[in-house]
């Protein structure tokens, strides 16, 4: 009788873990129109601020795949838990496009020794966009 309940936990248990792990589930809801406007190029940069290896590239490729023109990435000792994007040369309304592509706040911070617009610090609540199914 005691593993019979102990399987029931357990299968209650696995069931629980898919269905919390459902796309579409974890994390902000992101616009399918939060992409760059036609005809403008804006230069990303991002970095990892976190322990997990690849985030910076899996966001390369969602904001590549938003038309954002990423000219960088790489990581950063510094670690954080939220997404954080910050506007470098003084174009919020660019800073807000990416800002709202992945889901985080911005943050005006000039810098014009950097040849970029914006730069993305992707914090431990970012979570990459299931990748479609190809049968």
């Amino acid at each position: 009788m005691v593993l019979v309940f102990l399987i029931l936990c357990g299968i209650g248990w696995i069931v629980w873990q898919l269905l919390a792990l459902r796309p579409g589930r974890s994390g902000p809801s992101i616009p399918d129109d939060a992409r760059a406007a036609d005809g403008v190029r804006i230069k990303v940069e991002v970095l990892n601020a976190t322990q997990t290896r690849g985030l910076a590239r899996k966001a390369t490729l969602y904001l590549r795949g938003r038309g954002f023109d990423v000219v960088g990435s790489g990581n950063v000792t510094e670690q954080r838990l939220k997404t954080v994007v910050y506007d470098r040369s003084g174009h919020p309304d660019w800073a807000r496009q990416v800002g709202r592509a992945m889901a985080a706040p911005v943050v005006a911070r000039p810098d014009s020794s950097r040849y970029l617009d914006v730069t993305v610090l992707i914090g431990g609540d970012w979570r990459p966009p299931p990748l479609p199914f190809h049968p």
